[in-house]
């Protein structure tokens, strides 16, 4: 197959304000002092590098129901094709039929790199499945990283499994480092044949997470951190767990906002406990930072996702479909090979190119802007064909990647609409906070009605790069005096 040249020679970007063109945005910062033996593990991952996202697809297959712990904010569905979220699958797969979907997902979508297992249930509780998994990917699709997603409870016994697997990508969630505060997420695990309650099981949990998280970094296996942000609940206790697992040598930590709507029936949902607002996402993010590398562009998804990160193309994978399907994968490699090819030859491009001068003087307030795009790194998506918008921060100090903002299709053709209206809106309040928003195309009615709500249309950046797009239209928002009036809300109060 053919080898992938790594991009490792990006500056970061400077305190002072310089990027280099096209990434100026949190990859940089959290590339630039990694060494190149990680930075390869990386480069192609879309879950543990901001730039791979735009670029490189992964899928889950959802070959492990069972689970050890139970979580306030958990509510597991097996046959469910209508919410995005952990936990949710359409088709629970025996581990033959999951790399017989890998092996036509990996043929049909060539910028496929990653396969995790993530559930619905805890992979580590059901071994035998996850391994039998791993142990015929391994053979049959080389060329495919493998990954997986525990709670950690088990994961100290499973470590040598894993690592004769070649895993050397493994996300642990840890909610808390102190039992008490543990013992308000999780009412009991399942330990050594039995159910332990309270503070002494959440003690035992973090306790096995701890162990873990040491165990396999001392192999040499890249470990990202999940943390759920509970509002009241373990939001201010989760910088000390950043401190903490910086410490024992996690990677990457993504903190992802608590998904708690009633209608999911988790308990957290059906007490009233409130998710996160933006603002307080981001505050967090950020504090967070300065400890370790953050992740922002996580999408909570399905345990049985398929596709770039922000898109969900499982329904054309699904087994009755793909029995349907001829695949060679020795071809099919051959495919990957030469896309694999094409987008390295993108990044390294990019890479080549000379440094923006950034000479704007620090006293210009940051900007956020949010950015319609289908992937590539580019702005390449019509406002009213977006489902998901990126958002970037705009500052004296550069460009960064805050996040994304899911909303409803505006208008997907033809006939198809619609109330148009009532998605226009959701839109536009998925995008407070924003005071432009960039696209490639856009449509009078909705130009003037993001204009109303103090967002400013542009669609004068087709197919730039998002990076330096984004900082263009900061500069001309500078010389048209537009910074120097009142920033806009951005708080607890209009956030949510």
């Amino acid at each position: 197959m053919l080898e992938l040249k790594v991009i490792n020679d990006n500056p970061a970007p400077s305190k002072k304000g310089g990027c280099s063109a096209g990434s100026c945005g949190s990859n940089d910062e959290q590339m630039s002092h990694l060494p190149e033996h990680i930075r390869e593990k990386v480069y192609n991952h879309p879950c543990y590098s901001e730039q791979a996202h735009h670029y490189f697809a992964r899928m889950h297959v959802a070959v492990a129901p069972a689970c050890n712990i139970q979580c306030h904010y958990c509510n597991r569905k097996y046959d469910c094709a209508n919410e995005s979220r952990p936990g949710v699958v359409s088709e629970l797969l025996t581990p033959d039929q999951a790399v017989k979907k890998v092996m036509a997902v990996a043929a049909n979508i060539p910028q496929m790199t990653v396969l995790g297992i993530a559930g619905p249930g805890d992979p580590l509780a059901n071994p035998e499945r996850t391994f039998d998994t791993f142990r015929q990917l391994t053979e049959k699709a080389p060329d495919i990283k493998l990954c997986v997603s525990t709670n950690g409870l088990s994961l100290p016994e499973c470590v040598d499994e894993l690592v004769k697997h070649n895993i050397d990508h493994v996300t642990i969630t840890i909610n808390c480092v102190d039992p008490d505060v543990g013992a308000k997420i999780y009412p009991w695990i399942f330990w050594n044949n039995k159910r332990i309650h309270g503070r002494k099981g959440a003690a035992i949990l973090i306790e096995q997470q701890q162990k873990g998280l040491e165990m396999l970094t001392a192999r040499g296996v890249l470990v990202k951190v999940n943390s759920v942000l509970i509002p009241g609940v373990n939001d201010e206790h989760l910088k000390e767990v950043s401190k903490v697992v910086k410490a024992k040598g996690a990677f990457l930590h993504n903190v992802m906002p608590l998904i708690a709507e009633a209608e999911h029936g988790t308990f957290y949902g059906v007490m009233g406990q409130r998710s996160p607002n933006k603002a307080e996402l981001q505050a967090l993010q950020d504090a967070c930072e300065g400890d370790m590398n953050m992740m922002r562009h996580c999408r909570q998804c399905r345990a049985d996702a398929v596709g770039l990160l922000g898109e969900d193309r499982g329904s054309e994978f699904t087994l009755d479909k793909i029995e349907t399907m001829e695949i060679d994968y020795a071809e099919a490699m051959k495919k990957r090979a030469v896309v694999h090819a094409a987008i390295a030859e993108e990044l390294n491009a990019q890479a080549a190119r000379p440094a923006q001068k950034n000479d704007i003087p620090a006293h210009y307030r940051p900007v956020l802007m949010a950015v319609a795009t289908s992937g590539g790194g580019v702005i390449n998506q019509h406002f009213g064909h977006a489902k998901e918008f990126l958002v970037y921060e705009a500052s004296p100090a550069g460009v960064r990647f805050i996040g994304h903002r899911k909303t409803d299709l505006y208008c997907s053709g033809g006939d198809t609409c619609g109330d148009a209206d009532t998605a226009l809106q959701t839109s536009i309040r998925a995008l407070e906070g924003c005071e432009a928003v960039l696209c490639s195309k856009i449509g009078y009615s909705p130009w003037g009605e993001l204009e109303a709500a103090g967002i400013q249309p542009n669609g004068e950046h087709a197919m730039e790069p998002i990076e330096d797009a984004v900082m263009a239209v900061y500069k001309e928002m500078i010389a048209a005096g537009k910074l120097d009036e009142a920033p806009a809300l951005y708080g607890a109060g209009n956030a949510a």
